[in-house]
């Protein structure tokens, strides 16, 4: 199978603050040491790997005492050239909402701001003509109707149930237009029942695969970057046709963050879909 590759325009912050001072998910331990100078030149491999697959890489100004201001995927959500703010629900991530914000005002895309708690790319993703909208732990249900008026996406919620995956991006990941990887387990019967139904063809991933975060990858139509130690999810999308680029970002993982967490899609037109 011959399998395109869409160049990506991509929003990153380098974690020169991250540190696991708080806990707001089940990975994040304030007792466990974490190694921040290791954590930096992890999240430094990733941006290369970015490059050298020919994407191109922005950064935003990492904010001190904004630890988790490295997870930029939460920053907002950015389709067709507009910007949909961001609301966390928790206030230790609050002030990382106004430096995405900014950023994106600069950058000159048109800007939404959130009715309802709302946390970006970690929750909202682009499947084809859809808007896949997880909900449950972050991202209110709430939000997803006004996702649908803003971007004119029919947006299909998806209701979330194991809080190791809190964020839609720790569960499933848009592999092409057509294409997904999830975990079955992370999601509600009905909310299974509308996955089999939109991708009959879909990938699922073994619990062993999502508990390393798997499944918070990055897709370019072709090649799949994901964290090196999901050996089992990243073999079975090379027999699926896909070209796999394993990278560990096992100190970002104590946070409860891999690559997708890492990294905002800036889709500035139709033709960057």
């Amino acid at each position: 199978m011959t399998m395109d590759a869409t160049r990506q325009r991509f929003l990153m912050c380098r974690p020169t603050y991250f540190a696991v001072d708080y806990a707001i998910n089940p990975w994040m331990d304030p007792t466990a040491p974490v190694d921040a100078d290791l954590a930096v030149r992890q999240w430094e491999r990733l941006r290369q790997v970015y490059r050298d697959l020919g994407h191109t890489v922005e950064e935003i100004a990492p904010v001190a005492g904004l630890p988790d201001m490295v997870f930029a995927a939460n920053g907002g959500t950015v389709i067709d050239g507009k910007a949909m703010a961001v609301q966390f629900r928790d206030p230790q991530r609050a002030d990382e909402a106004p430096a995405y914000r900014a950023w994106f005002e600069a950058a000159g895309f048109e800007l939404y701001d959130p009715k309802h708690v709302n946390e970006g790319e970690g929750d909202i993703l682009l499947a084809g003509g859809h808007l896949l909208a997880g909900t449950g732990f972050r991202t209110a249900h709430a939000s997803h109707a006004q996702l649908q008026e803003v971007f004119g996406y029919p947006v299909i919620t998806l209701q979330l149930v194991d809080p190791r995956f809190y964020h839609l991006d720790t569960a499933l990941t848009v592999l092409d237009e057509q294409t997904v990887a999830y975990l079955p387990e992370a999601f509600s019967p009905g909310s299974q029942a509308v996955l089999r139904r939109l991708f009959p063809d879909a990938v699922h991933a073994t619990m062993a695969d999502a508990e390393v975060l798997g499944l918070n990858a990055v897709s370019d139509g072709r090649h799949v970057v994901l964290p090196e130690q999901a050996t089992d999810l990243a073999g079975k999308l090379r027999d699926r046709g896909y070209q796999t680029i394993g990278v560990d970002l096992s100190e970002l993982r104590k946070a409860g963050g891999g690559p997708k967490c890492c990294t905002l899609r800036l889709r500035q037109g139709k033709a960057s879909r």
